[in-house]
């Protein structure tokens, strides 16, 4: 959900108020995300996502 939203091009603080967590922990999922991804940057991993077709317009 986190790498849905990064791909939709939200900031942390959008996504943490979308799914009602702090920014804190948003922070903690996408570099987890980044790491597991083996990118560098939240681009590289929005376009994994829109590529996988989990980004969408949200």
């Amino acid at each position: 959900e986190v790498l849905a939203l990064v791909g939709a091009g939200l900031s942390n603080a959008e996504i943490a108020r979308r799914l009602f967590l702090t920014e804190g922990t948003v922070k903690s999922y996408v570099s987890t995300i980044l790491n597991r991804l083996e990118v560098r940057n939240r681009v590289q991993a929005a376009i994994l996502a829109y590529e996988a077709g989990l980004a969408r317009d949200q």
